[in-house]
């Protein structure tokens, strides 16, 4: 349990030759989960679980009788709420003696830390896309996001074109461009192409310059040719302050990304204070419970870069 606010450790804001009294004014970096996520409903339980069925194979010639096809049961993933939360207290003296009324406005501080904690779990997305995180959720490929060995339950399927959606290449523009090749020969789980369109990349603040020179130039970048530079406009950049590696980079398409990446807020941001009858001591506490899950990898490239 936290140590009480109390007096001795707050003088400043007893004293009324101060002035202001400095609060933690930082401004909020921008909410990335709207943008990243998809927000489906809660189910009312304590965990959801998504499942897949395959695609269809090719049409056959037809012979006088309809042959039918088979599909394939997909992969399961299933993610878990969990819960988190905080609190301050505060002493009666502390909070009457306090000249400026930091004590009185500290309690919305708590939402600045939810929304900072939120950031921190959203981005293990991009953190540890390339290991098996089972912190939020569970997924029975038991394969990383970004891997070179995605798997299919499909029989017969060859999986050595199509299925690795994993790079090591530093961010640039011939990287963005093997990058986009890449993505665009996906294949689904019958080992068919699909349609992925790559129209975005994620960055850590290291590489916005990167970033920016190869989707605005509109010539080739860093060469004395005279040739288009084929990605100008082609790419939203999303830099995240919270992708702490700064070399790893990520190329995705919009439209998947929504469809296979889902948050849950099984209980949004709450909020409660009570006051002790014995200690005349107030608390204040926030909680949450939440979750996220990937469903598919096929809507993102991972350039884990050493």
């Amino acid at each position: 349990m936290g140590i009480p606010h109390d007096t001795g450790a707050f003088g400043d804001l007893l004293d009324p030759r101060f002035q202001k009294i400095f609060r933690d004014q930082y401004r909020e970096l921008p909410d990335m989960l709207p943008t990243l996520f998809e927000f489906p409903a809660d189910n009312g339980r304590g965990d959801m679980r998504w499942s897949e069925v395959g695609e269809f194979g090719d049409f056959s010639a037809f012979s006088g009788s309809v042959i039918y096809d088979q599909q394939f049961q997909g992969f399961d993933a299933t993610q878990t709420h969990l819960e988190f939360a905080s609190g301050m207290q505060v002493t009666r003296k502390m909070f009457d003696d306090d000249l400026y009324n930091i004590m009185d406005r500290k309690p919305a501080g708590l939402a600045t830390a939810a929304n900072r904690s939120r950031q921190k779990h959203a981005a293990r997305l991009f953190e540890n896309a390339a290991s098996v995180d089972t912190f939020f959720y569970n997924h029975s490929e038991a394969v990383s996001l970004v891997s070179d060995s995605h798997t299919t339950n499909a029989d017969g399927v060859d999986t050595s074109s199509g299925f690795d959606n994993a790079g090591t290449s530093a961010l640039s523009a011939t990287a963005v461009a093997a990058a986009r090749i890449q993505m665009v020969g996906y294949r689904d789980d019958r080992g068919n192409r699909i349609a992925i369109m790559p129209d975005e990349i994620w960055i850590p603040n290291a590489l916005y310059e990167v970033a920016f020179e190869i989707v605005s130039s509109r010539g080739k970048v860093d060469t004395a040719d005279n040739n288009a530079n084929v990605h100008n406009g082609q790419y939203n950049i999303h830099e995240w302050n919270y992708m702490d590696d700064a070399n790893n980079w990520f190329m995705g398409d919009s439209a998947k990304r929504k469809e296979h990446l889902h948050w849950v807020d099984r209980v949004p941001l709450e909020f409660a204070m009570a006051e002790d009858l014995d200690t005349i001591i107030a608390k204040w506490r926030a909680y949450m419970r939440y979750s996220w899950v990937w469903t598919n990898w096929r809507w993102v490239f991972g350039a884990i870069v050493s």
